[in-house]
Formats: structure tokens, C-alpha cells, sequence
């Protein structure tokens, strides 16, 4: 049932496209749309020609989806433990969330981890990445956060095609990351855009002030949830850690002079494991990333080829390398087996399974 609503849903997807030429030149389609398209056009040969990413048919046709997200993806932890439940599929391997096209199917798929012990999140995203496997095309979803994150999407699911490992999210995602920020420093300084590059800046600091606030929460609740305390203790220590972490977002967005709809939801929501463990996913690999980004000089080639011989290795070498001191494994006992972007923006990738 599950593999059913997917594939429909990737059918429906598919089958709406327009080649993006065709919208633009389109009478009925509005100016700001038309404006938003052609910089899609140029980001797209900005990507193959300047980043070295695939040069494929992905991203150069559009596709009206009529809803705010093209999927939405439940991300589930045990109750005691950071390290999110994995699902595993035939295209994308094990992933650290299960996705679906109706809303009302994840939501229901989320009550029911819920009643079984788990701590649930629901996340709508606007993209992703067939991995390649189909022409990925521009969604109406990616179309209302603005110029510069629909170049950073582009990125961010174009380096999913050219190097993606089974089974290892944290690695996937933060290679694709770096790819989508480093590719933004130059798709800006490209477009002779010196104020949007300081915005960039700024919001990729603070992203990555968050992305530290909660790296340091989910080390807190590690050591909590391996102290082998009684359970009722280990829940009042679990509510107050969330409690001071709901705290310490607000006063940082306080002095960020920010305030992010991503948090607001969160905090409304009642901060979980799964929140955490998403956010994860995304940025406990990346500064490794991003020192070998720097060791090969900013190449872009010679980072590729790094990556793919890391990609390459044993999990355990991999994590030695690039996310050493950033896994996090304590488990306490629970309801099932132990084995989904950015901090205040939304995440951007969720491959079809």
C-alpha cells in the first residue's frame, strides 16, 4: 500500500510536466512566475556549467502541484533515544523517514507511531530527488521561498544525482549541503549580487547556530537516556531538557533578530527526539564536508572525486572522517527495532522511494 501511494503520486508528479519554455512563453502564465523560470533556466545551466553537475533533463521542466508541499515526510525516535527509525526502500536504500504525497496519510502514519511509543515529527518538504532515475522536474512547491533557495534547491537535488550512498542519510545530505552552499557563494558572486550574498551569509550562520543549539540538546539527552535512571525520572529530565531548549531557541532567535516559522511549529507541536534527529541528519557530517571542500582548494572536481572514495569506504571509516564526535547512539530499550534541511529553513530533499 505504502509502495502504491508512492509511485501513483511520482506518476502524478511526472505526468504534469511542461517543458519550462513552454510555461514561460505561455499568455496565461504571470510575470512573476515567468521571472522566477528564467532564473530557473540560468541556475540550471549555472549548475552543470560552473558546479560540474549533472547535465541531465532534470530541473528543466515544471510541474504545477496545486498544494503547499509536494510530500510529506514523518521522521520517528524511540522515546528514549535521538537516533531516528529507518525505513529502507528499493531506490533510496534506508533513510531516516518514510514519505508521503497525502497529508492525511502521513499524519495517520504518524498517529500510529505515536501509539506505539514513538516520538513523531511531520515535515512538509518541496522537494526531491529521484536520485536520477526520472527527469526531476521544477515544482510549484520549490516556487515561493524565493530565487535564491530555488537556485539553492537546484543544487541541493542535482548533487543527490551525482554521488548518493545507500543506507547512509547523514552522509548524503550533507554532501549535498556543501555542494548547495558552496555552489550559492559562486551562483551569487556570479550574479554580481553582493547584498543577497551577505543575507546568504548571515542566514547560513545563523542556521548554523541553531543546527549547534540542537547538536548540544541531542548530546544532553543522550547522556540522559543511557543513565539507566527510572523511567518516570528519565521523563521529567526529557520535559525539562526540551523545556530549556525551547528557552535558548527564542532567545536566540532574540538576538539573531529572526523568528522562524520551522521553530514555531515545533514549539506548538511540543519539541520531540524526532525534531532533533532530523536536523541531524543534515548537519552532523557537514563541517567534514566542508573541510575537504577547503583541503582540495574549493575544486570542485577533485572534491567529487574525494567524496566518491570516501563514499567508498566502510560506514564506520566514513563516520571517523567527516563526522567524528557527532554520532549519536545511546538507545534505551523501547516499543521497536533501533536502526530527515537546515535548522530555520525548510528541508529540501526526500528521495522517492
Amino acid at each position: 500500500m505504502y509502495l502504491l501511494q508512492a509511485a501513483s503520486g511520482e506518476w502524478h508528479v511526472m505526468h504534469g510536466r511542461r517543458p519550462i519554455i513552454d510555461v514561460i512563453d505561455d499568455p496565461g502564465t504571470s510575470e512573476p512566475l515567468i521571472r522566477e523560470l528564467s532564473d530557473v533556466r540560468e541556475a540550471r545551466r549555472f549548475a552543470s556549467e560552473r558546479l560540474g553537475l549533472p547535465n541531465n533533463d532534470s530541473y528543466r521542466t515544471y510541474v504545477n502541484i496545486g498544494r503547499r508541499y509536494v510530500v510529506w515526510n514523518v521522521v520517528a525516535a524511540p522515546e528514549f533515544s535521538v537516533k531516528p527509525r529507518q525505513w529502507c526502500f528499493p531506490i533510496a536504500g534506508c533513510v531516516a523517514y518514510r514519505g508521503y504525497f497525502d497529508e492525511r496519510r502521513a499524519r495517520r502514519f504518524a498517529r500510529e507511531l505515536r501509539h506505539r511509543g514513538y516520538d513523531v515529527a511531520v515535515e512538509g518538504v518541496p522537494a526531491y530527488s529521484t536520485l536520477g532515475k526520472l527527469p526531476d522536474p521544477v515544482m510549484s512547491t520549490m516556487m515561493r521561498y524565493g530565487s535564491d533557495e530555488l537556485a539553492a534547491m537546484i543544487f541541493h537535488e542535482l548533487a543527490h544525482q551525482l554521488l548518493y550512498v545507500k543506507d547512509d542519510s547523514r552522509f548524503d545530505e550533507a554532501f549535498a549541503m556543501t555542494v548547495e552552499n558552496e555552489g550559492m557563494k559562486r551562483w551569487l558572486a556570479y550574479r554580481h549580487e553582493p547584498q543577497r550574498f551577505a543575507q546568504f551569509e548571515r542566514g547560513s550562520e545563523a542556521d548554523r547556530r541553531f543546527a549547534e543549539l540542537l547538536r548540544r540538546t541531542r548530546e544532553r539527552l543522550a547522556g540522559v537516556y543511557a543513565s539507566g535512571i527510572a523511567h518516570g525520572r528519565m521523563l521529567r529530565e526529557k520535559k525539562a531538557v526540551f523545556s530549556r531548549l525551547a528557552q535558548r531557541i527564542r532567545a536566540l532567535e532574540h538576538r539573531l533578530g529572526l523568528r522562524s516559522p520551522l521553530y514555531d511549529h515545533w514549539i506548538a507541536e511540543g519539541l520531540n527526539n524526532a525534531d532533533l534527529a532530523s536536523v541531524g541528519t543534515y548537519y552532523d557530517c557537514l563541517p567534514g564536508f566542508e573541510r575537504l571542500l577547503e583541503r582540495e582548494d574549493g575544486n570542485l572536481p577533485r572534491f567529487y572525486a574525494a567524496a566518491r572514495r570516501l563514499s567508498k569506504e566502510p560506514e564506520e571509516e566514513r563516520d571517523r572522517r567527516l563526522c567524528r564526535g557527532h554520532r549519536i547512539t545511546a538507545t534505551r530499550a523501547g516499543p521497536a527495532a533501533r536502526n530527515p534541511r537546515a535548522a530555520h529553513r525548510v528541508p529540501a530533499s526526500a528521495p522517492s522511494p
